[in-house]
């Protein structure tokens, strides 16, 4: 098991809904869930938005996602995108919390950036966790490893 201390950063609001943008009403995670549901990866456990971690000065590298969806077309207006989750667990608070990464594949979503340090993470609500919170995090080698 790999452990990290991660920092809570601001996203874009996009995959909780919270950006406001038209065209992702409700945001893309939710509207994404039944998509995935159909392909068997329940995300009713999370809540529908991503934890944005930062583990810099680590870097994270893809190894083998416990699940890959191809060519997935959730969206009208959108094209088909590949997505990737790999287990995880956040540690806050004396708790441990099981989670997902959620990686929509970079070589289908031009537009969706994020820094190589950044993690995208699927969780519970976490009542009280705040942008600059650091919080433990643990990763499966096997899934995803860790350059620092």
């Amino acid at each position: 098991m790999i452990r990290l201390r991660a920092t809570v950063l601001p996203g874009h609001g996009v995959a909780s809904g919270r950006s406001g943008n038209p065209r992702f009403p409700g945001g893309t995670i939710a509207m994404q869930k039944p998509f995935f549901l159909e392909r068997g990866l329940d995300l009713s456990p999370f809540h529908p938005g991503t934890l944005n971690l930062s583990i810099a000065p680590c870097r994270y590298r893809v190894v083998q996602a416990r699940h890959t969806f191809r060519n997935l077309k959730w969206a009208e207006a959108e094209p088909p995108e590949d997505f990737s989750f790999f287990d995880c667990r956040l540690l806050w608070r004396g708790q441990a919390y099981e989670g997902l990464i959620y990686y929509p594949h970079p070589e289908t979503k031009p537009k969706h950036f994020q820094p190589p340090d950044v993690l995208e993470v699927l969780a519970p609500r976490l009542e009280g966790l705040g942008y600059g919170d650091v919080v433990g995090l643990e990763l499966d080698p096997a899934q995803i490893t860790v350059d620092c």
